[in-house]
């Protein structure tokens, strides 16, 4: 009996022992937690008021509005080009040219033509001869109308005489029949008759040949006038041939004017495409002259974020060995009114929008003298789309969203946290604006993570922003 008494004060004892343990563990934990001295330990942030930007940021290059492309203006030899890339030019300067015999030749052939044709036509413009001889082939048709007419007259009377002859030769007939005339009157009026039929046969012939020779004759001046009209037709086609080699020797002149080429403007030679002399074809390309004085850069900006975007908002530009401070200032110049799809380096396609910006002159100098900056060279541009010199901010970190997008952040209130919901206003990568919710100098959470919870006694260490 005694022996079960002992056991059961033992293990009273025990039990006894046990609870005043726990309670003394419970003290050291509300001690280490719970009390004012306590509490978990969180990095906290206060709320200021400062200025903030609202800005989009994306990789941009350098570029030149315009560029000029010195090409070949012919087919043809050109010289060797001695101009390098980077190779300051001035306007006007002569930059390339073609061999200069490949270029003479064409021009001496088209002015020889030129000259031959208008010998030709200064020849064939002189038609003294042919006035000349038009002239004395109307006088000769005029004399041969004469000689004609005196031909018919002769025929005319040799007709009479003969028609005379032959009744005088049936008159002494019919007398010798009656005795009355001899046999030499009878002769000598027939060898009248015959004398007088001859001459009229002849005076006929020669009339007609008169005839025949003055046809012949009368066409003289008309031959003459249709030599003088080809002549005039000769003239019109030398002519129009002169017209056409003038406009080839034009031509030649002109390749002689393009085959030496300078350069449109100040600026330097970008590419340089050929060096030594060669045959090559009209068009192909030979320098790429640039005024780098009107370096711009060009952005390819998500279409949903070009919509914040307007022209003359301001843009930091970034190189990659300056990334965190900018290394010049630009403005936006223009929004292209078009979109275009990109592949991104995820391989998600992407509607972006070309965005200009443009930098001054003298930050453009500055920049090639510190940075060597030419055309094609990556950067990273930062356009400022809004911002405000007095808001109340903090990390964007210590934004917490709810399910269902409800902002809010985790305040600290007499050493516990209390979740606050907010209204924002600006952001950017690191601050947002709060417009409603919190009031400058107010402790918030740094990064709440997901065992934050309101209640929660809390000791704070304060961090800078």
């Amino acid at each position: 009996m005694i022996g079960e008494i002992k056991i059961k004060r033992t293990t009273s004892r025990t039990i006894v022992w046990g609870v005043a343990g726990l309670v003394a563990v419970a003290v050291v934990v509300w001690m280490i937690v719970g009390s004012g001295t306590g509490g978990v330990e969180v990095e906290v942030v206060r709320t200021r008021r400062g200025p903030i930007r609202e800005f989009v940021e994306e990789r941009g290059m350098t570029r030149l509005p315009e560029t000029h492309e010195i090409t070949m203006p012919i087919s043809g030899r050109v010289e060797r080009i001695a101009l390098r890339e980077g190779t300051p030019v001035q306007k006007g300067q002569v930059v390339a040219k073609l061999v200069d015999l490949d270029i003479q030749l064409p021009v001496q052939q088209a002015q020889a033509a030129v000259d031959r044709l208008e010998a030709a036509i200064k020849r064939n413009a002189d038609t003294t001869v042919e006035t000349t001889a038009l002239a004395q082939a109307q006088k000769f048709v005029e004399s041969m109308q004469a000689t004609v007419d005196a031909a018919k007259a002769r025929v005319e009377a040799g007709e009479a005489q003969f028609n005379y002859a032959e009744a005088n030769f049936g008159r002494v007939q019919k007398l010798y029949q009656s005795n009355v005339q001899t046999q030499d009157d009878l002769d000598r009026a027939y060898l009248q008759k015959v004398q007088a039929a001859v001459s009229y046969r002849q005076d006929r012939l020669v009339y007609a040949s008169l005839v025949a020779l003055q046809a012949a004759t009368d066409l003289m001046p008309q031959l003459i006038r249709q030599y003088i009209d080809r002549k005039l037709l000769t003239q019109a086609e030398l002519e129009k041939q002169r017209a056409e080699a003038n406009v080839q020797l034009l031509a030649a002149r002109e390749n002689q004017r393009r085959a030496v080429m300078t350069s449109p403007v100040d600026g330097v030679v970008l590419k340089r495409f050929v060096d030594d002399e060669q045959f090559l074809a009209a068009g192909t390309p030979l320098l790429e002259i640039g005024n780098l004085d009107e370096l711009e850069i060009e952005a390819d900006i998500l279409s949903l974020e070009v919509t914040r975007i307007q022209p003359g908002d301001p843009v930091e530009i970034f190189l990659g060995s300056t990334y965190g401070r900018p290394v010049a200032r630009g403005k936006v110049e223009r929004i292209y009114p078009a979109a275009f799809t990109k592949i991104s380096s995820l391989g998600v396609e992407e509607q972006r929008v070309k965005v200009i910006v443009a930098l001054e002159p003298e930050e453009i100098r500055r920049l090639r003298a510190e940075y060597q900056l030419g055309v094609g060279f990556r950067v990273r541009v930062r356009v400022v789309t809004d911002e405000k010199q007095e808001a109340i901010v903090l990390p964007r970190s210590s934004v917490v969203r709810s399910a269902d997008g409800e902002a809010y952040v985790f305040a600290v209130e007499n050493g516990r946290l209390v979740r606050r919901n907010v209204t924002l206003g600006l952001r950017n990568d690191e601050l947002v604006e709060v417009v409603e919710g919190v009031a400058e100098g107010e402790w918030v959470l740094r990064s709440p993570d997901l065992t934050a919870e309101a209640g929660t006694k809390v000791r704070v260490v304060e961090l800078e922003y």
